[in-house]
């Protein structure tokens, strides 16, 4: 396969945010009345902005209140845990510029554009993804391929001549259903199913073990 881009996902991958969510999302939801469920935070890994906040509001919420109410709200109790401290993972600066000197990169993540934005400049690494896209700015959030897709086309480059760094299950099927080939960095309190994680041509549990010799090995 003739590689000629790397697309990151965010989320689990260079920022070890899905804690963050997971705490945030559900206290909101307790604050508001709603009730939390066993399998809430696997379901809402990888959707849209506006898919989660619909299912908060309406599944955990009962139509307390309003979609538009709840991820404006969310995502402000984020931004302030954000400015508090951007949880990166190790390795994420170092691999994202050692892989900048060698591909084009872009990023496809499932946060909002605000938290992309805000998260990207503080780590100091917006200027090294050409194209970045939130799964609010397509029409189906991850599993589909909406997103990965979008990135590609961006970037001009076939998704099949693309690889992708994902954690979670709905990341790894997205991405290998744009076509992509898929390296897998697992996250051990979220785990990919098992019919997940076999989608990934490479697994890792270290994001510093990513270079070109493993990505040209694909």
């Amino acid at each position: 396969m003739d590689v000629r881009a790397v697309v990151f996902d965010l989320d689990g991958v260079l920022i070890d945010s899905e804690p963050v969510w997971e705490e945030v999302r559900r206290s909101y939801v307790a604050d508001h009345g709603g009730r939390w469920l066993p399998d809430s935070q696997d379901r809402l890994m990888g959707m849209s902005t506006e898919e989660w906040a619909s299912y908060l509001a309406e599944d955990l919420l009962d139509g307390r209140l309003s979609p538009e109410e709840v991820a404006y709200e969310v995502i402000d109790r984020m931004r302030i845990r954000y400015a508090e401290e951007v949880p990166l993972l190790p390795g994420a600066v170092e691999t994202v510029r050692r892989l900048a000197d060698a591909y084009p990169l872009g990023l496809n993540s499932s946060s909002p554009r605000a938290l992309i934005d805000l998260l990207l400049a503080e780590v100091g690494l917006d200027s090294l993804f050409r194209v970045t896209v939130s799964t609010e700015e397509v029409d189906q959030g991850k599993p589909a391929p909406d997103g990965y897709l979008m990135v590609a086309a961006q970037l001009d480059v076939p998704p099949e001549n693309c690889v992708a760094i994902e954690d979670s299950g709905n990341g790894l099927r997205s991405a290998h259903a744009a076509g992509m080939r898929v390296i897998a960095v697992p996250r051990p309190r979220h785990p990919p199913a098992p019919d997940a994680l076999a989608l990934a041509a490479y697994e890792t549990d270290d994001l510093r073990a990513i270079d070109r010799d493993v990505i040209e090995s694909l």
